[in-house]
C-alpha cells in the first residue's frame, strides 16, 4: 500500500451551501471553519467528504454516453419510500429513467450524481 484516502473533493459554486446538503444525507461533523475547503467527517475512516469552490463549475452530464458523471457516492437506505421524499426536499433531484431494482439516480443540488441502494 503506497497510501490512503484522505479526502473526497467536490466542486461547486458554494461550498458551505453543498456540505450541508450532504451532511444532511449522511450525517457527521462540519467543519466551516475555512470556506475555501470545507470539510465533512461522516465516519469514512480517514476521509472526509471535502468541498471547494468553483467559479467556473458547470455540473457533470448523466445520463449521456459521450459525457462524464466525474464521480458518485453510493448511499445504503433500508427503503426508497422512507429516503426519496427525504433527499427531495433536501434538494436532490431524482435523474428520469433511472430507477432500478437495487437503485436510483439523483443530482445533489449542483448537479452531482449519487445513487441510494437498498441495504
Amino acid at each position: 500500500m503506497i497510501g490512503f484516502v484522505n479526502a473526497i473533493a467536490l466542486d461547486g459554486p458554494n461550498p458551505v451551501e453543498l456540505a450541508r446538503f450532504y451532511q444532511h444525507l449522511l450525517g457527521g461533523e462540519l467543519d466551516t471553519s475555512d470556506p475555501e475547503w470545507v470539510e465533512l467527517d461522516c465516519g469514512l475512516g480517514k476521509a472526509k467528504l471535502t468541498f471547494q469552490p468553483s467559479t467556473s463549475y458547470v455540473p457533470p452530464e448523466f445520463p449521456d454516453p459521450n459525457g462524464s458523471q466525474q464521480f458518485h457516492l453510493d448511499v445504503q437506505v433500508s427503503d426508497f419510500e422512507t429516503a426519496e421524499p427525504q433527499v427531495l426536499e433536501l434538494g436532490a433531484t431524482k435523474v428520469d429513467g433511472q430507477e432500478h431494482e437495487g437503485f436510483r439516480v439523483y443530482r445533489d443540488p449542483v448537479g452531482h450524481p449519487f445513487c441510494l441502494v437498498l441495504s
